[in-house]
């Protein structure tokens, strides 16, 4: 049963608003510059030695180098300047928390509070390549080497582009029946429409040498085994496909207890959003970024009253401050420092009973005082794990992850892992 299929009710319905509203709704949330816009925003940049906006970006792209170029009427070399160094650069300039990472590190941002607009000017780059309808990429000679790919989402497609690159034939194995994993089922639809995450990934894959079969689940179709056997090496790119629960009592039983990435998907996919199903009352339980992408679009589908609810404080929620603003300034309500320890309900879900929290020695303890909030639709956004029935419980893992080395090798031979650094190592 999916999430659309979960949710029913009094409370729930479909057409909230109308067609026009709803299309500027999720219409794109950044519009792109122009290349006027571009110009004037890439000569605000200083072109820093040692720049501190590059030192923030997790890619190390060479920001300066790349704005200097759209200074200099050359978007394309900025574009593989960028790319370079992350093929995914196009996503990454529409759904990255730059404001938090190379925008906060701006120059400017300290002089002034207004950082250069870092994260437009690489869509306005990557855009532009995008539009050639070219791959400034090529093939190496064939090494006849072949590799398996599980996974085509973020991590895997890249993995694919380098080892196409370096002339190694790639065959890529994914269970859903899109590429794109994340960028095409897990992102809020104003952050990336038009269909952005398909078109980029059909720009990776033009490198050529990269096969890829949708609809092929490891530990379902495939296994690790006939892949170690019939592939030279193997990388792992599953992704958290398993969602943490509430825990409580009642959970699986009541309609309209929703994963939120479940959603998330069926709305990516959605071709008429006026027939997806939405409360009237939302409550999303959970503050990282997922929580406010749930919380805000339900907002705009046409819910009433959506709140979102969080153990700890508002600092502490993984959602960027700029998420968060963007959360209440599409009407929705965060409240902090409480927990759910019941739901409501006779068949579906009627309200959620939470406890006020507090810190006791940097531990969350429950303060003994509840409150209610009534709801039609709870969403649950409190984190994501991998399933180890996908392969089979063969690797070493701790917490929900895979362990592998400083070269995300695993402890398969021949089976390496993604993995980040923000991520200590670990998938």
């Amino acid at each position: 049963m999916t999430a659309q299929d979960k949710i029913a009710g009094p409370g729930v319905a479909t057409g909230l608003l109308p067609p026009d509203v709803l299309a500027a709704n999720f219409a794109d949330l950044h519009p792109p510059l122009s290349a006027h816009e571009a110009h004037v925003e890439a000569d605000r940049c200083y072109f820093c030695y040692d720049a501190p906006c590059q030192k923030a970006c997790p890619t190390g792209i060479d920001i300066p180098l790349f704005i200097r170029q759209i200074a200099a009427d050359n978007p394309l070399g900025a574009a593989k300047t960028i790319l370079d160094a992350n093929i995914m650069g196009g996503m990454c300039a529409r759904v990255c928390p730059t404001e938090t990472l190379c925008q906060e590190a701006c120059v400017r941002e300290a002089a002034e509070g207004k950082p250069v607009q870092i994260g437009l000017l690489q869509r306005y780059a990557t855009d532009a390549m995008m539009a050639t309808g070219k791959n400034p990429y090529r093939r190496a000679a064939p090494t006849g080497k072949r590799i398996a790919i599980v996974g085509a989402g973020p991590a895997g497609l890249a993995c694919a582009h380098a080892l196409a690159e370096r002339g190694h034939d790639v065959t890529i194995f994914e269970a859903r029946e899109k590429s794109a994993g994340l960028n095409e089922y897990g992102i809020a639809a104003y952050k990336t429409p038009g269909d952005f995450a398909q078109r980029e990934a059909a720009f990776i894959l033009s490198i050529g040498g990269i096969t890829v079969k949708h609809g092929v689940a490891l530990g379902r179709d495939i296994d690790l085994q006939s892949l170690q056997r019939d592939y030279d090496a193997v990388f792992l790119g599953l992704g958290l496909a398993g969602v943490n629960k509430l825990g409580l009592a009642n959970e699986a039983t009541l309609a309209n207890v929703v994963d939120a990435v479940e959603y998330i998907a069926k709305l990516r996919q959605a071709k008429d959003l006026s027939k997806l199903p939405v409360g009237r009352r939302v409550v999303v339980v959970g503050g990282g970024m997922t929580a406010i992408d749930v919380a805000v679009q339900s907002k705009r589908l046409g819910a009433e009253l959506v709140t979102i609810v969080y153990r700890r404080g508002q600092e502490q929620m993984k959602a960027s401050g700029y998420e968060q603003e963007l959360a209440q300034t599409n009407g929705v309500l965060i409240r902090t420092w409480a927990k759910p320890v019941a739901l409501e309900g006779e068949g579906a879900v009627r309200a959620v009973v939470f406890e006020t929290t507090r810190e006791e020695g940097g531990r969350l303890v429950g303060t003994g005082e509840t409150f209610r909030l009534e709801a039609d639709i709870v969403f649950t956004a409190i984190g994501q794990t991998l399933i180890p029935a996908a392969y089979g419980g063969a690797l070493q893992g701790k917490d929900g992850r895979i362990l592998v080395d400083e070269e995300r090798r695993t402890s398969l031979e021949g089976v390496w892992g993604a993995a980040t650094a923000s991520m200590a190592g670990r998938i």
